[in-house]
């Protein structure tokens, strides 16, 4: 048993350093856990890949954050997947929510067809491009990447919170002007 503990430990060093190798025999060990933790709570196998694919990128750009004295590695990688789990529901409640609110602004309970309305999409075009270049790369961000608050927040070197903020205003602004598109016909 000490022997098993004893590499796993070494794994976990080597990983921190930054193997290569150690990477792949954690992600030979622990990937199937991981995804599993991923479909029980999102319900969708691609959706789990995904989440997979990023708890492991995640891992390895965030290896000197990982301490094997404080945490076990699988510990760590569970933390991980449940963040990216948790960031993976919060975009889907996201897409619903702008779908509610494109159904609710053009009075129709369907998602709008990419053809719907060519005057809307113009109108979110100008209103995009109306937008300070930081507020406009935040929303590109979130809803043409599909990216989380968190992954925004990184990739752009600012806060969580003003990334939230950007993208509400941003999108009280673009609804401000639906509602007076909408409102002139």
């Amino acid at each position: 048993m000490s022997t098993a503990l004893d590499g796993a430990h070494d794994v976990a060093l080597r990983f921190a350093r930054g193997d290569e190798r150690a990477l792949a025999e954690i992600y030979g060990q622990w990937s199937s856990l991981v995804y599993s933790l991923a479909l029980r709570s999102l319900g969708d196998a691609a959706d789990a890949e995904d989440v997979t694919q990023k708890v492991f990128v995640a891992a390895w750009q965030g290896r000197e954050r990982f301490d094997p004295e404080r945490a076990s590695l699988s510990a760590w990688l569970v933390g991980i997947t449940r963040h990216t789990v948790a960031d993976t529901h919060q975009a889907r409640t996201r897409e619903r929510s702008i779908t509610e609110q494109v159904a609710a602004i053009t009075g129709d309970d369907t998602a709008p067809a990419p053809e719907a309305d060519l005057a809307d999409r113009l109108l979110i075009a100008d209103e995009m491009a109306r937008l300070e270049p930081l507020p406009r790369a935040v929303v590109r961000l979130a809803f043409f990447d599909d990216l989380t608050h968190l992954q925004i927040a990184e990739r752009l070197g600012i806060p969580v919170g003003t990334v939230k903020s950007h993208i509400r205003r941003s999108l009280t602004k673009l609804r401000g002007r639906l509602e007076v598109s909408h409102g002139a016909r």
